[in-house]
């Protein structure tokens, strides 16, 4: 994590939204390439046991699980896609400890309060 020793919340507004545009095509979940077998009897694909392969795109959505069909020339934009996503979680989870310091430091500064000393990192339920 990079920071500044007295970063601003507005600071870190400005930083994750200048990192958060660089960020499309976006998208969570994980793309993979599944091989399932056809309706057809007598498919020559199936019985040579290669089977039909195509991509898909799972994920959760308001607690359930989905898998959505992506054709074969969108798999590629997809998998960017599907990183981005990783990319953004990854940019939240430092936006928020970034922030959370800026705000102390801030909260600080108004109080002339001295800072607190550091605590054991973890649960925040005690």
């Amino acid at each position: 994590m990079r920071t500044a020793k007295s970063e601003t919340s507005e600071g870190v507004r400005r930083w994750f939204l200048d990192h958060i545009g660089e960020l499309w095509p976006l998208a969570l979940g994980s793309i993979s390439l599944r091989k399932s077998p056809c309706v057809r009897k007598n498919c020559s694909a199936c019985a040579s046991g290669k089977g039909h392969s195509s991509y898909a795109l799972s994920g959760y959505r308001g607690g359930r699980r989905f898998s959505v069909y992506v054709p074969d020339e969108l798999a590629p934009e997809m998998e960017t896609a599907v990183e981005n996503g990783r990319r953004l979680e990854d940019l939240m989870k430092e936006a928020g400890i970034r922030y959370l310091k800026a705000r102390k430091q801030e909260r600080n500064a108004q109080t002339g309060a001295k800072a607190q000393p550091a605590r054991r990192e973890g649960n925040l339920r005690r």
